[in-house]
Parts: structure tokens; C-alpha cells; sequence
């Protein structure tokens, strides 16, 4: 039988119910602090809250991390900008901030394989996932793969309302693989329902001309890249891709 005091107790089960792990676990720890201190109550309590605000600040955080589904975590302070002095240093740095997620801006990173788009990518969303946005990364590839199974099991609206509910959209890796006629239009709606509504990140291999051979409609390309470009940021990365520069790193110490 435990030796606690029934107002103890009583006090750890409401802190239970109003789901406040951090005070119940912390709130006699932090009033002998105070105490020896000489604290007032209101400060007492002033530090409990906070550090139950701040814990569950970072418990979002982590959630919607995990809901973003990244393959990979990847932050700004992992890229090195010195490798790829062609991309725009200054307007990543600003994008960081999020602003053009509450505009209703899009971002396209242009260029070669390898050159790290990927990366950028999802240091922004990272960014955004630490601002309270919500995120999905999706392969372009994947998410047309999805929506086209989804057509089949006549859950194309419950998907789209998934995708609607989000703040920001990583498409990555378009141009890889061609859609077929049915799976550009589903990737075409995808963007429709997105414009000035949901901000997208993506990554492409191709320049906007090449874009119909993946898409296969000039007309729907053309749609698409209206709607994608009206309000957007480029990125453009030219230099040698990464893997290359590691492969002839390792082939020159052997």
C-alpha cells in the first residue's frame, strides 16, 4: 500500500487525466529548488508551465517529424554550401524562415542528380516541421503510385483530403520515371488543389521544357507549370553531384 499522502495522490492522478506528464514528474523536484531559493508561488508555478510548454512544444515537434516522413533526416547544418556554389545561399537561408508557407509559395530545386536538392528539400521541411507546419515528403514517383491505387480503391477524396489538411508538400525527384496518362492527370490535380492553398517543395532533374516527356501532355504541362510557377521560388544546383565527387575521392586514395 503505498505511503503517499491521499492530497499526493490525488493531485498525481489529475495531472494524469489532464495529461500534464512534465509537472507531474517534475513539480516536487522544482519546489524543492524553489523553496531553497525562497521563491513565490507564482514563480513556482511559472516554472512548472513552462517546462511542461516547452516538452510539449518539442513532443510536436517530434510528431510531426515522424508524420512528415522523411527517408532520411537531413538539416541545413549538414549541407555544405561550398560544394555547390551555384545554388543560392542567401534565399535558402530566407526560406528557412517560413515565410513562404504562410504566402502560399512554391519552391523548386532544379538541376543535376546528386547536386543535393534532396537535401535542401528536407532541411526546409525539417524547418517547417520545427515551425508547427505540417509535412509530407512524398516521391513523386511514389505519390503518383498512390494516388493511381487509391483511383482503383475509389479513395482518391479520402487521400486528397489528407493532403489538403497539410501546410507544405515535398515532391521529390520528378523527371525520373514517366507517368502514363492517367497518373500526370492525378499528379495534375494534386497541384490544382495545392494552388494558393498548400505550398510545394519539389525537386526535379529536368528543365521546364523537358517537363512534357515525363508528363506527356504539352497541355498539361502547361497547366501545371502555370499553377506550380505563379508564386515560386527556384533553386537552381549546377555543380558535380556529390556521390561523383565522393567516388573519385576513394578511387584516388587507392
Amino acid at each position: 500500500m503505498s505511503g503517499k499522502d491521499p492530497s499526493v495522490l490525488l493531485l498525481e492522478h489529475h495531472l494524469k487525466a489532464l495529461k500534464l506528464p512534465t509537472i507531474l514528474r517534475e513539480y516536487a523536484s522544482v519546489a524543492a529548488v524553489c523553496s531553497q531559493e525562497h521563491s513565490s508561488f507564482a514563480q513556482y508555478l511559472l516554472r512548472l508551465v513552462e517546462r511542461e510548454l516547452i516538452d510539449r512544444e518539442r513532443r510536436a515537434t517530434e510528431r510531426r517529424i515522424k508524420e512528415a516522413a522523411f527517408p532520411v533526416i537531413k538539416t541545413i547544418e549538414s549541407f555544405d554550401f561550398k560544394v555547390q556554389p551555384s545554388i543560392n545561399q542567401p534565399l535558402v537561408r530566407e526560406l528557412l524562415q517560413g515565410d513562404y508557407i504562410a504566402k502560399k509559395e512554391n519552391v523548386l530545386l532544379v538541376g543535376n542528380a546528386g547536386t543535393g536538392k534532396t537535401h535542401l528539400a528536407t532541411a526546409l521541411g525539417f524547418a517547417a516541421c520545427s515551425q508547427g507546419k505540417r509535412v509530407r515528403f512524398y516521391t513523386t514517383t511514389g505519390l503518383v503510385t498512390q494516388l493511381l491505387e487509391a483511383r482503383e480503391e475509389r479513395t482518391v477524396q479520402r487521400l486528397h483530403k489528407q493532403l489538403d489538411r497539410l501546410d507544405l508538400i515535398l515532391l521529390d525527384e520528378l523527371g525520373y520515371v514517366p507517368f502514363s496518362k492517367a497518373g500526370a492527370e492525378l499528379l495534375f490535380d494534386v497541384v490544382s488543389r495545392a494552388y494558393e492553398r498548400t505550398s510545394l517543395i519539389v525537386t526535379t532533374n529536368l528543365p521546364f521544357e523537358q517537363w512534357t516527356e515525363v508528363l506527356g501532355s504539352e497541355r498539361l504541362t502547361g497547366a501545371l507549370l502555370d499553377r506550380l510557377t505563379h508564386r515560386v521560388h527556384i533553386l537552381e544546383a549546377n555543380g558535380t553531384s556529390y556521390r561523383l565527387q565522393d567516388a573519385k575521392k576513394r578511387l584516388k586514395r587507392t
